[in-house]
């Protein structure tokens, strides 16, 4: 499993080299908040890894190798939570160098949104038709940016009983129930992604 994630790294080598420049667009800006920098980071690599097999149409490949479809998704997935936290290490050495602050919140912020529209997402590259995948990805993610901030403003203001739950939370709580929201929603994406994986023909 370990070589089928070490694929992705050899595979984007070129794309990886764009990978720092990508991240200095988004810091020297200087208009983004660091959560939003380093759920930008953790999204590159994955993504590229996908969109590179939807065009190279891989997965007729990797199914005539010695692995499961279990496996393959597998990798998909730890591969992922892997590269999310070299991305995290290399965004944070980039932000100290470009003096810009951050915080461990911002990187539990980024890494929690990451893993969720993840979650989300990853299923959609083995039911929607190659070609396609990508855009509709993108347009996703550029949806949930704009409306994202408003809908929860719109829900804080509106729905005062949840706001006074969740301040009434303690910070550990708050933290810990989010976490295991966000592992969850992400076991049954990955649950949901091998059943699907395992019932598509190649």
């Amino acid at each position: 499993m370990f070589n089928l994630i070490r694929r992705d790294a050899i595979l984007q080598k070129k794309m990886l080299l764009t990978f720092i420049p990508f991240i200095l667009v988004f810091i020297i800006i200087d208009s983004h908040h660091p959560a939003f920098i380093f759920l930008v980071a953790s999204i590159f690599i994955p993504f590229n890894a996908y969109s590179y097999d939807e065009k190279a149409e891989t997965n007729i490949l990797l199914n005539s190798l010695p692995y499961t479809r279990k496996e393959i998704i597998a990798a998909r997935y730890l591969g992922s939570i892997l590269y999310t936290l070299l991305a995290f290490a290399v965004t944070s050495i980039t932000l100290f160098i470009f003096n810009r602050p951050f915080t461990l919140t911002d990187i539990a912020i980024g890494g929690g949104l990451f893993l969720l529209f993840a979650a989300f997402t990853f299923p959609l590259f083995y039911i929607l038709k190659p070609g396609h995948i990508s855009m509709v990805v993108i347009i996703i993610f550029l949806v949930l940016a704009a409306l994202g901030p408003p809908i929860v403003r719109f829900l804080a203001e509106h729905f005062t009983a949840i706001t006074i739950f969740i301040n009434d939370l303690s910070t550990e709580t708050l933290y810990m129930g989010t976490t295991l929201v966000i592992l969850t929603l992400y076991a049954i994406s990955w649950i949901v992604t091998t059943i699907i994986y395992q019932r598509k023909a190649f």
